[in-house]
Formats: structure tokens, sequence, C-alpha cells
């Protein structure tokens, strides 16, 4: 249950702290004093859409927190995202807007991403919007109502499962049905682009070889005159026995007194040592001299292969290995193409099978949607019929339609708003008065079914007035009983029958505008509901009528469960 909503710097609310109670809260105001302003802040604080634009002018940032209590650690949006409430069952969210555009977003204090407070806000807390009666025109949205309600969820996986499974091998046979001329002409392309690569004889590896061998040759004479140096200096030659040999006058020098002292028996040792290790490298420096073969011829060979790699690596891959992959999948098409019409007769002949499968399962999808349709038929008419809407038919018409993502059935929703008329589809019929208390209906038996504890109704009312407004009343006030209400409402037959009534009042101070939230005790209620009724010139029989109708709304709801007995489920 949504318990505590705070607001700063949002449009017109500076700030604002608006505490919820169980049962039906109502919120009254004058038409811009920033009622939607509230729902657009339990949207925002929800993961809803906003905009830097909603931030209060002056102010470098907005921020929203609500409080939830007795939500349960299992909640869908809680697991995927890892938060959790605290022991006492508390959840706090939290966002705040920059003027930059950049959202912090926190559950209990855990740092998550907007789409994160999304998913938790939507296991939280619903907002039927003032323009949501319209959906109801969108035929498309009617299969969408169907399914949350009749729960298809795994009669839909298995016909997806079938229906993804006819889309590929459709694909594929679409993919071989190419004509004659095309077929061709892709065949010429690709035995081109096989025999340039096949005669390059590609070698994995090949060109890093190459690029350092090029790299030696360029610099040959270069090498050659470095292994030159080092080894007359440490060979020498005919006149000059270079450094292995005075290493070797040393050590013949020492080894006469090595055995005078320990240490001269090891300085001995170390020259021996150096003489050793001074002879291999000059063996070492001695075959490169002998085994480096620079020849001109080679050097312009490397570098024609080198940019023989280089304008094929353009075309087919950036590396070797990459030309070698794409070698091998020009083989591969071209051998699906050469034998396309054997695995085209092999395809066809899975099809039908594949067809019957999606048939099998699209029958049984659409036998689960017409027993959700006979159930949910029968509670919008009674839920219809609660509105003060006896004459009223409902039903559910299905169509087939070729196979779709979303099944083999075309369904709508139809009515007939008078005793006699045909049932037609809801667009050419409903007035906006009938939508809305059609969409209440539907949203009423919707939300039974599902684990949110907390409904925002925003201006609900559209279209609706006299009886009609009183049967809504009591509806709102019958839901409030199984969940947290919270309506947004310009009728004072609404404003009656909430439990808990708050008075959104705009005023002016030091030139700014401030927008604030009151929670109006019984004498306050009389004279907002005589406002509403009334408008400004609120008079002594408009305040009898207004405590007229707080009495009657009393006495009903006396007769409805204590809001605060009843079970909030999840």
């Amino acid at each position: 249950m949504l318990e505590l909503l705070h607001i700063e710097n949002i449009a017109v609310i500076e700030e604002a702290d608006i505490r919820f109670l169980p049962g039906f809260n109502a919120l009254t105001g004058e038409t811009g004093a920033g009622k939607s302003i509230v729902i657009d802040a339990m949207g925002a604080v929800l993961g809803g859409r906003t905009s830097r634009e909603i931030i209060r002018t002056g102010a470098d940032k907005a921020f929203v927190s609500a409080e939830f209590s007795a939500v349960p650690a299992n909640l869908p949006g809680l697991v995927e995202t890892g938060a959790a409430p605290d022991e006492d069952g508390n959840l706090l969210l939290q966002r705040e807007i920059g003027a930059d555009g950049k959202n912090t977003c926190r559950a209990n204090g855990r740092p998550i991403t907007v789409s994160q407070l999304r998913q938790i806000g939507a296991d939280l807390l619903n907002i039927h919007g003032q323009h949501d009666g319209a959906a109801l025109l969108d035929e498309e949205q009617h299969q969408t109502y169907l399914d949350r309600f009749g729960r298809t969820e795994e009669a839909m996986a298995a016909y997806r499962k079938e229906y993804d499974a006819m889309a590929d091998l459709l694909g594929r046979i679409r993919a071989l049905k190419m004509d004659e001329a095309e077929k061709a002409r892709r065949m010429d392309s690709l035995q081109f682009q096989i025999s340039e690569l096949e005669r390059a004889e590609l070698v994995p590896g090949e060109e890093e070889e190459l690029l350092a061998r090029r790299n030696l040759l360029r610099s040959g004479e270069k090498y050659l005159s470095a292994l030159a140096g080092a080894d007359y200096c440490l060979s020498g030659d005919e006149e000059s026995g270079g450094a292995l040999a005075s290493i070797r006058d040393a050590e013949e020098a020492i080894s006469g007194i090595r055995t005078l002292s320990d240490d001269l028996g090891e300085l001995y040792k170390r020259l021996e040592t150096l003489r050793c290790e001074a002879y291999d490298l000059a063996e070492i420096i001695r075959d490169k001299r002998v085994e480096f073969d620079f020849s001109p011829a080679e050097l312009d060979a490397v570098e024609s292969r080198t940019d023989q790699l280089y304008r094929l690596k353009k075309k087919y891959g950036a590396t070797v290995e990459d030309m070698l992959e794409y070698l091998d999948r020009c083989r591969a098409e071209l051998e699906a193409i050469e034998t396309a019409d054997d695995t085209l007769a092999r395809l066809e002949a899975k099809l039908g099978k594949v067809q019957q499968a999606v048939t099998v399962a699209g029958a049984a999808l659409t036998k689960v949607r017409m027993e959700a349709a006979a159930v949910l038929e029968q509670r919008i008419q009674a839920e219809l019929r609660d509105l003060d809407m006896h004459k009223v038919r409902f039903a559910i018409d299905f169509a087939e339609k070729e196979p779709g993502p979303d099944g083999c059935d075309t369904i709508r929703f139809l009515m007939s708003a008078n005793v006699g008329e045909d049932l037609r589809p809801i667009a050419k019929i409903a007035s906006g008065g009938e939508l809305a208390r059609i969409m209440l209906a539907l949203k009423n038996v919707l939300a039974e079914q599902e684990a949110v504890a907390t409904l925002v109704f925003d201006e609900v009312d559209t279209g609706v007035s006299g009886r009609a407004a009183q049967k809504v009343a009591e509806k709102l006030a019958q839901v409030s009983r199984r969940k947290q209400v919270l309506c947004v409402t310009h009728l004072p037959q609404l404003a009656a029958m909430a439990d808990t009534h708050f008075s959104v009042e705009k005023g002016e101070r030091n030139g700014r505008t401030y927008t604030k939230v009151v929670l109006l005790d019984r004498e306050r209620r009389k004279a907002e509901l005589a406002r509403i009724t009334g408008g400004s010139q609120v008079t002594e029989a408009l305040l009898r009528s207004a405590g007229e109708l707080l009495d009657q709304a009393e006495r009903y709801r006396e007769t409805l469960p204590s809001a605060n007995e009843r079970p909030l489920a999840y």
C-alpha cells in the first residue's frame, strides 16, 4: 500500500507530503491547481517517462519518493532487480531528475536504473489515466486485455514455439526461391570469389611471417654489417684476435695462481665462464651471417605477396583467417544454390507438418481464449449492471485470421447500448461516459487477478454525471475494500464516497505560484463538495446538500467491509 508520497520541485509544487490511507482516497481541486501533477509525480517515481521540463522553474533538480508498506520480498520486480523491502515490509522508492536530464533512482537506498524502477513500480501501483478509455477504441488492444484476464501465457508460449519454427522454415524457403537469372548471377559471383581466394593459397599466420621477413630484407645490408661488426669484435681477424682471444689470454694468465687463494680460484672460474659464453655468442653471430641469404629477388617476391594479401583483405576480410572463413561461407552458399532444388523440396515437405503443428497450437490457444472470453463477458456484464448500465450488452467476438505472432484470432469487444440494437464495435457506438464505465469495469475485473495493491484513477469520471456518477462512486468504494484506491475527480459523488479526502490548492507568494495538498476534515470536505457542486458561490443550501451527500456516502460505506480490515493481496 502507498503510505507516503513526497514531492519536491515538480512543476508548481515546491514541496508536498501526501500521506495516503487504506481504502478510498480522493483528490479534488480547481482545474489547473496541480492534481495531475501529483499523478505525474507518482508515474515518475514508478519509472515512467519524464523530461527536464517537469522541474520547477529556478530549481536545478526535482525529487520524488514513495513509501510502500506490507511489500513482500518475492515480487517479480524486486526479485529481478535484486532490491528488497526492509524487515518490516517497507519499501522506499526514490527518483531524482536533474536539469541535465540525468536520473538517480534508488530502492531502499540501493541504486537502480529507471527500467528497474519501472519493473518494481509495475508490481506496486497501477495508474488508470483519463485517456485510457480511448484504448478501448483500439481493437488491437482487445486481445491484450483478454489474454491478461485469461492468463494465456502457457498456451501462447506453446503456440509461439510452433509459429517461430514455421516462420523460420518459410524464411529459408523464400531464400531458396530465387529466379533463374538471379541464381545464375549469384553463382557467377560466388565462383569468381572462390577462384580468386583459392588461387591465393592462403595460409593462417602467413601475413605476420611475411611482414617480419619483409622488414628484415628491407634492412639486409644493415643487418649483415652489424653482424660482421659484432663478429670482428668477438673473434677478430688475421691481425687481431678480438675479445674472445683477450679473454682467453686473461684466463691463462690467472691459471698459474688460481690455487693460491679462494678468491683467485673464483676469479679464474668467472673468466672461464665468460670465455665460454663469449665463444657461444660468437658462434651464434657467425651462424646468422652464414644463414642470412639476402636476395633482391626475394624482397620483390615478399613485397608482391604482401601487396596481394592487402588487396584481398580490402574485399574479403581484415585478416587471412577472416578471408578463409569468407571462402568457407562462399563454398557453402554455392553448394546450397546448386542443391537448392533438392533442399527446397525437402523443406516444403517438412512445411506441411510444421503448419499442422501451428494449426493445432493455434486451436488450443483459441480454446483457452474463448473459455476466458465467456467468463470475462459475464464479469463485465455484472460490473456494468453495478455501474447503472443495465441495458448494455457486452460480447467478445472471435474471427479467424492467418496465423501470426499473436495467434490465429482477431478479437473485438462488441456492445449494444440499447435494447433491440445489434452488437457493434465499441468504437462505433460508445459515448465518452460509456467508454469510461466500460474501462472501469474492465480495470476492476483485471485488478482482482493482479498482484498490484494500489489503483490510481485519474479523472475516471470523464463524461459521467448524475446517477451514473453515483454508481461509479459506489463501484470505487467496493474496489477500495480489496485494493487501495486513489482517485482524482471533479464529481462530488466520488469525492464524498472517499474515506480520505485531499484538496489540491494553488496560490501565489512573492510573485511565484505554489501548490499544496491539504487533508480535509469533515467541515472542509463540506465546503469543497459545495464548491465542486456550485462553483465559487458557496451558499448555505449547497453546504447542507454537501453534508447530506457525505451522510449518504457514510451510510453506504457502512454496508461494506472496513477498509482497515481488508486484505491487501500482492
